[in-house]
């Protein structure tokens, strides 16, 4: 039997700590791999937009840094294997400015491996010219059909599981850039690759996949967004966890000594409740997984042990993300302070929308929020009376002129609306273009990862 890997994340999503992965290196010695997660259903959007002004990206350019800040580890010699998702819409390319960077850095003699083939955009295309599988890429929540959105598809890419990412560390990968790799399946593959399991070890897998959600958020298993955050210590140096994956698929979730929150039996219970939907039935690309006969227990200080997962083989259909173009929108606020904040707010609000109505424009899509006047979550708690509160008008439209013509008319409020309106030193708002989301699903035999490997 193997000893237990560590794997560690410190990457929650893209936008995370820049610092974190060198420093949870550090922190943890012992480490044996470690997982950053940069892509979420908008990520790929956003890398979309940027590989149309410029071929050449369309990956997590952060990225970069990252590895630059992890050269001195592997100068040192230690064997640190890197896992990450920061490949998007374009692997290749993000490898070959990671290869730049460590040669520039002078850390030669790594192995890259590359994993690819989850964009399915080619493939929902072809059913739309060929009129062939379009009820597998109708919408799952709304059953809407694929030609609803036919002249307006922007990005498509399945959730791909472990298995690849497992034949590049099997090549000799110390690094491992993927694209759309479901976020457990990281850890999975680490887990799955040191202690040698069969990819139908659902048992196993189900384990690990508990462990790679466990940890999948960064900091959010240490406490981060917990119901009793602000008690926990060191807040502004909160830990990133570390799972210890034992030979049956059981973990141990912990964090590096000396660092700010708490890893307790509550912490991890909130985070294995996060984004899972049906617990008895937690689908993955490496398995279907129950949550419903797991034990969690303390085992010391910042020390939470997770065993009991059951899996079953995987659905035989990939999830799939795809993004379309939906117009665009804008936002702006204003402070309003003083008696009476919230009702004046609305009315500035409301004043917005009929000078615009005045004008011609009406608009798909309107709101006017009164923020610290209940706007946040409206309903849930009864309103106090505030003494300032936020203004936040918003508009979505098809058309941009009309998010444009929108963007001028939050100004004047400023000389003619109520007395101690203020906060408006951001100028006009920016018109963005928005992206809706089209969750569906395709067979797993239509879709074949590819993975290369590459020296640096």
């Amino acid at each position: 039997m193997s000893s237990p890997v560590r794997i560690g994340n410190a990457q929650g999503f893209w936008g995370d700590s820049v610092d974190a992965p060198a420093r949870l290196v550090a922190q943890a010695a012992d480490l044996d791999y470690l997982t950053l997660d940069y892509l979420a259903e908008v990520s790929l959007s956003i890398l979309a937009m940027q590989r149309h002004k410029d071929p050449t990206v369309g990956y997590a350019r952060d990225f970069i840094d990252v590895v630059r800040s992890l050269t001195p580890v592997w100068k040192s010699g230690r064997k640190l294997r890197l896992i990450a998702n920061a490949g998007g819409l374009n692997p290749s390319g993000c490898a070959e400015a990671c290869i730049a960077a460590l040669r520039e850095a002078g850390c030669t003699g790594l192995t890259i491996g590359i994993v690819g083939g989850d964009d399915v955009l080619p493939l929902m295309r072809a059913s739309l010219a060929s009129g062939e599988h379009l009820d597998e890429f109708k919408n799952i929540e709304s059953d809407a059909p694929l030609s609803t959105i036919a002249d307006s598809l922007f990005t498509a890419h399945a959730y791909i599981g472990a298995e690849p990412v497992v034949q590049a560390l099997q090549q000799g990968a110390d690094i491992v850039i993927t694209g759309r790799v479901a976020d457990p399946s990281m850890a999975v593959a680490a887990a799955a690759f040191h202690h040698g399991w069969a990819m139908d070890d659902y048992v196993r897998l189900a384990g690990a996949t508990i462990a790679g959600h466990i940890i999948e958020c960064g900091t959010q298993a240490c406490g981060g967004i917990s119901t009793h955050w602000l008690e926990w210590p060191a807040l502004g140096e909160m830990g990133f966890p570390i799972v210890e994956v034992a030979d049956d698929g059981s973990c141990v979730v912990t964090k590096p000594a000396n660092t700010g929150g708490v890893v307790t039996e509550m912490t991890v219970k909130e985070q294995l409740l996060y984004e899972i939907g049906d617990p008895e039935n937690y689908l993955s690309p490496d398995a279907r997984v129950s949550f419903l006969r797991l034990n969690v227990e303390q085992a010391g200080r910042d020390r939470v042990r997770v065993s009991g997962a059951t899996g079953s083989a995987p659905p035989d259909t990939y999830k799939v993300s795809a993004t379309y173009r939906d117009g665009f929108w804008a936002h702006g606020q204003l402070t309003i302070f003083g008696r009476n904040a919230a009702k004046k707010a609305r009315r500035c609000g409301e004043i917005v929308v009929e000078r615009l109505r005045a004008a011609g424009y009406e608009y798909a899509r309107t709101n006017i929020e009164c923020i610290g006047a209940g706007a946040v979550a409206p309903g849930v708690l009864p309103v106090q009376e505030a003494l300032e509160v936020v203004l936040r008008v918003s508009a979505a439209d098809p058309r941009k002129e009309a998010l444009e013509r929108f963007s001028k008319e939050l100004a004047p409020l400023v000389t003619s609306g109520p007395q101690g309106t203020t906060g408006y030193a951001a100028g006009r708002p920016k018109v963005h273009p928005v992206f809706g989301y089209w969750p569906c699903l395709v067979g797993r035999g239509r879709i074949t990862p590819e993975v290369h490997v590459v020296k640096v």
